[in-house]
């Protein structure tokens, strides 16, 4: 489990300001306590607590001095006390699936600096099935722990069914998944990437668009390969099956390879960037030159992309928006009253580089 910071040091040593009158604890080797700083700035306990929880009652006088307190005993409060005090843990739930791809590990990355940026602690699962019964006992894994709300980075059409069936009692935000009324959402905008490509492979004058799919069933490659046939259908433009891959480089050269073959093929639409990255080498092993006899696009615009032999044309996905978007959704949830569930879809762009241009002969 992915641990952020802990709740900070003791102090250095006994304080050398305490007023005149107040009671003087033996600081030496002592870690200051809330009583402590509650009789430094002359208030109760209870609004020392209303001070740590940010609660808007406080007068602005009253705050800054048990604030001052604080800076001059080096008080540092413990996540269990804000936790008696609040109600809460502070902590957050991530459920994640193939947590090693770009994408899913970039979004857990962010994910983590902005809980820390906000005070959480982040417990994280990284699951290889995605079965209800697996999904289950991650909940109640979490749930055990005290997580004060869930994020579900869930690609695959079953893994949202799993989280619905799971029925969570703490607040629940799906990434790259939408349960309808059952859970918020935030997802890249998949349709208008996959048309984004294929628009532009097409007005190259490329006749047709050739596509390698990710795997059926995950959100994001379904709705790739329904926006990249309904791009070619708007424009008149014939619609090859889609060659189904499985995210990996390897897949992309041996469907590349088929496709290496014929010669009637002039652009290529790969659902992601590795996928992409085997392609170029089965084009290349095969003598089509890119972009010269076949153009190619990939997805997600990994960090690699431009440093490729031709630098890839791609599509762009802001993982860290996702994943930043995503933790401040759930808190805004955590903070307020329920309200029904909401999506957020973040936008894509496409970056053209060298692997893509005009179609033979044009």
């Amino acid at each position: 489990m992915t641990r952020s910071a802990g709740d900070g040091a003791p102090p250095q040593g006994p304080p050398k300001d305490l007023p005149k009158g107040r009671s003087r604890r033996n600081f030496a080797g002592a870690r200051p306590v809330m009583d402590d700083v509650a009789r430094l700035a002359g208030v109760s306990k209870q609004t020392v607590s209303r001070v740590l929880n940010d609660n808007p009652s406080v007068r602005p006088e009253t705050r800054e001095s048990v604030l001052t307190a604080m800076r001059t005993l080096g008080y540092r409060p413990s996540r269990s006390a804000r936790s008696l005090a609040s109600g809460r843990t502070r902590m957050l739930g991530v459920i994640s699936f193939d947590a090693a791809r770009f994408g899913p590990a970039s979004i857990l990355t962010a994910i983590n600096t902005a809980a820390q940026e906000a005070g959480y602690l982040v417990s994280s699962i990284a699951l290889d099935t995605a079965d209800r019964a697996t999904v289950v006992r991650a909940v109640d894994t979490l749930s055990a722990e005290g997580a004060d709300g869930v994020i579900a980075i869930a690609p695959q059409r079953w893994v949202g069914r799993a989280l619905a069936e799971a029925q969570l009692d703490t607040p629940l935000m799906v990434l790259e998944n939408d349960l309808g009324k059952d859970a918020s959402f935030v997802t890249a905008d998949n349709r208008a990437g996959a048309r984004k490509a294929t628009e532009h492979l097409l007005a190259l004058g490329h006749a047709t668009v050739w596509h390698i799919a990710g795997p059926t069933g995950w959100l994001s490659a379904d709705r790739r390969v329904e926006a990249w046939r309904a791009a070619l259908e708007a424009a008149g433009a014939e619609i090859p099956e889609p060659l189904i891959g499985d995210w990996s480089a390897d897949s992309g050269y041996e469907l590349g390879r088929q496709l290496a073959a014929r010669t009637d093929v002039t652009a290529i639409f790969a659902s992601n960037d590795q996928m992409a990255l085997g392609l170029l080498r089965a084009l290349y092993e095969a003598g089509r030159h890119v972009p010269g006899d076949v153009s190619v696009v990939g997805y997600d615009d990994i960090p690699e992309a431009a440093h490729l032999l031709p630098p890839l044309t791609t599509v762009r996905t802001d993982f860290p928006e996702i994943g930043t978007r995503s933790l401040r959704l759930l808190l805004s949830q955590l903070d307020g009253p329920p309200e029904p569930a909401v999506g957020r879809v973040v936008p894509v762009e496409l970056i053209v580089r060298r692997s893509t241009g005009p179609a033979p002969g044009r």
